[in-house]
C-alpha cells in the first residue's frame, strides 16, 4: 500500500492497494473472460462456498441463517433475503471484522476532507446515496478492491483506447487522455471515492483526470469543462443529457471521444441524444454501492453480468425466481469478492431481465437489461373498477423522452390519478413541450389499462438531485 510520513513521523497509508492481489485478480479475470459457461459457473460456485463459510464463521447475523455443518452452493437458497435497513440495523453482527464500528464509520464519512482516505489503514469506505431508503455504509479491503479494479481494467473498455468505465480504471488510460468525472463531490460516494483513490495510486493522474461537482450551477460546470477540455466524459445519464443540451446551445465546447455513463438507467432516447450531440460513442455500465462493477457494456450495446464475481437472482414480489426473459420485481445480489461485509441475497430493489440467449460479441457472460428501481413504480386506478395499474418509471421516462422530446424533467404523482410534469423551461416553449408530453403520457396510461389520468404541467422548475447527484425524476408520495 502506498504510504507517506505523517506529522508524527509515522507512515500513513495513502490508498488501499495490494499489487499481488491486483495481479492475481487481473490474470483470473482475463482467463475467465474467454471461459465457457461451465467454467464460469465453476468459478462462481467455488467462490460462493468460500463466502458462505467466511460469513458463517465471522458474522453473527449470517451464522443464525446458515447454522452448522458442511456448506454447499445449494445452501444459498436457505438464506432469507436481506435489506439494507436490516443489515445497517445489525451492523456489528453483520461485519466479519469487529474493529469496524458503525458510529466511527459514520463520523468518518461525515468528514468530506477524508474522501478516499483508508479507514484503519486497510479499508476503502463509501456511503450510498439513500435514494432507495436508508443510506448505507460499505467497506472493502484490498482483496475486494483488487477484484473491482481487475474487472474494470479488463472488461470495461473504452473503444480504441485503454481500459475505463464510469468508476474508471484510470491507471490504464492513455497518457494523452483527459478524463472528467462529473458527479457529486460532497460526500463519500462510490464514484468519487473510487476516482480519488485511483488518483492517489497514480499521481500523474492529478493533471489528466479531474472530478467536477454536478451540484454546482450549470454555467459554472460548463465553464470548468470548457477550460479542462476532457477527451473522456464520465457521468450519470441525466447529467450527460443536460450537458448535451448545453453543447447543442453552443455553450459547452468539448469534444470527448467517448462518454461513459452509469449510476442511472440509460434509455435508448437519452443514449441517442448524447451520441448525436457529442458526435461520439456512449458506453454504459451497471453498478451499485453494494458491488461496483455488476455489468459492463460490450461493443454490441449489451450489458454483460460479471457472474464470475457476483450472483444475481431476479425474483418476483415473493422472492421466487423468475425465468430468463421475464422482467423481475426485484433482484437479489450476492457479492463474492467482499468477505469483510458479506452481502448474501441482498435485495437491490432494481427491476432487471436476464436474457436466455448469449451475445453475438462472443462473451459467455449472461446479458441483462435494467428496467429501473422498483420503488419508483406509479400505481394508478385501472379501467376495471377496484383494480390498480403499475406504470414503470423507465417506461414513463421513455415516453417523455421519445415522444415529448424532453430530457430534463420530474414527474410527480399527486393523488391517485394525477401526474405533474415539472420542467425547467419557461413561457411558450414550456407550454408546447408540456402539452406534447401530456398527450403522450395519457395515451400511454390508457394503453396500459389505466383509467384516464390528469397530467398537469409546472414550468420554471429546477429538477432536484439527491446528495449523490442522481436526478430525482420520479416523486411519489407515500400514500399513493
Amino acid at each position: 500500500m502506498p504510504a507517506h510520513l505523517g506529522a508524527a513521523g509515522r507512515p500513513v497509508v495513502s490508498a488501499v492497494f495490494d499489487a499481488l492481489h491486483v495481479q492475481a485478480a487481473t490474470l483470473d479475470v482475463m482467463a475467465a473472460s474467454h471461459a465457457t459457461p461451465r467454467l464460469l459457473m465453476q468459478r462462481q460456485q467455488q467462490r460462493l462456498v468460500r463466502l458462505l463459510e467466511v460469513a458463517r464463521d465471522g458474522s453473527a447475523l449470517y451464522r443464525e441463517r446458515l447454522g452448522n455443518g458442511r456448506l454447499r452452493t445449494s445452501d444459498l437458497l436457505r438464506v432469507a433475503p436481506v435489506t439494507r435497513r436490516e443489515l445497517m440495523g445489525r451492523f456489528d453482527d453483520w461485519v466479519t471484522d469487529p474493529a469496524l464500528r458503525l458510529d466511527e464509520l459514520r463520523e468518518f464519512s461525515a468528514d468530506v476532507s477524508r474522501i478516499a482516505e483508508p479507514w484503519l489503514g486497510r479499508y476503502v469506505v463509501w456511503e450510498s446515496s439513500g435514494t432507495s431508503g436508508a443510506p448505507g455504509i460499505f467497506v472493502q479491503d484490498a482483496r475486494a478492491m483488487a477484484v473491482y479494479d481487475a474487472l474494470e481494467a479488463v472488461r470495461h473498455r473504452v473503444p480504441g483506447r485503454g481500459a475505463s468505465s464510469f468508476f474508471g480504471a484510470m491507471a490504464a488510460l492513455g497518457a494523452t487522455d483527459r478524463t472528467a468525472l462529473v458527479t457529486a463531490t460532497g460526500g463519500h460516494f462510490a464514484s468519487i471515492v473510487s476516482f480519488e483513490r485511483l488518483r492517489r495510486l497514480n499521481p500523474w493522474l492529478a493533471l489528466s483526470a479531474r472530478a467536477f461537482s454536478l451540484l454546482q450551477a450549470p454555467e459554472d460546470l460548463v465553464e470548468a469543462l470548457n477550460r479542462f477540455q476532457p477527451t473522456i466524459l464520465a457521468t450519470y445519464p441525466t447529467a450527460a443529457a443536460m450537458l448535451a443540451e448545453e453543447r447543442e446551445a453552443g455553450r459547452l465546447r468539448i469534444r470527448p471521444h467517448c462518454v461513459l455513463t452509469g449510476g442511472e438507467t440509460l434509455s435508448a432516447a437519452v443514449r441517442a441524444r448524447i451520441a448525436d450531440s457529442f458526435g461520439t460513442q456512449v458506453r454504459n455500465s451497471y453498478g451499485t454501492s453494494e458491488f461496483l462493477p455488476i455489468a459492463w457494456e460490450c461493443a454490441h450495446g449489451h450489458l454483460h453480468v460479471n457472474e464470475d464475481w457476483v450472483v444475481l437472482e431476479p425474483v418476483d414480489e415473493h422472492h421466487r425466481p423468475v425465468p430468463p426473459g421475464t422482467p423481475s420485481h426485484s433482484v437479489l445480489l450476492t457479492n463474492l469478492a467482499n468477505l469483510v461485509q458479506p452481502l448474501i441475497r441482498y435485495d437491490l430493489g432494481d427491476q432487471v431481465t436476464l436474457q436466455q440467449d448469449r451475445c453475438s460479441c462472443g462473451s459467455a457472460l449472461v446479458v441483462m437489461e435494467v428496467q429501473g428501481r422498483r420503488d419508483d413504480v406509479l400505481r394508478v386506478p385501472a379501467q376495471r373498477r377496484g383494480r390498480m395499474v403499475s406504470l414503470l418509471p423507465m417506461a414513463l421516462c421513455t415516453v417523455v423522452e421519445e415522444e415529448g422530446g424532453l430530457f430534463d424533467f420530474q414527474l410527480q404523482q399527486r393523488g391517485a390519478s394525477t401526474l405533474v410534469l415539472r420542467v425547467p423551461l419557461h413561457g411558450a416553449e414550456a407550454d408546447v413541450v408540456i402539452e406534447r408530453c401530456r398527450v403522450a403520457l395519457q395515451r400511454f396510461a390508457l394503453l396500459q389499462g389505466a383509467a384516464p389520468i390528469e397530467v398537469l404541467g409546472e414550468s420554471g422548475c429546477e429538477v432536484p438531485r439527491g446528495r449523490s447527484g442522481k436526478s430525482c425524476r420520479m416523486a411519489i408520495p407515500p400514500d399513493c
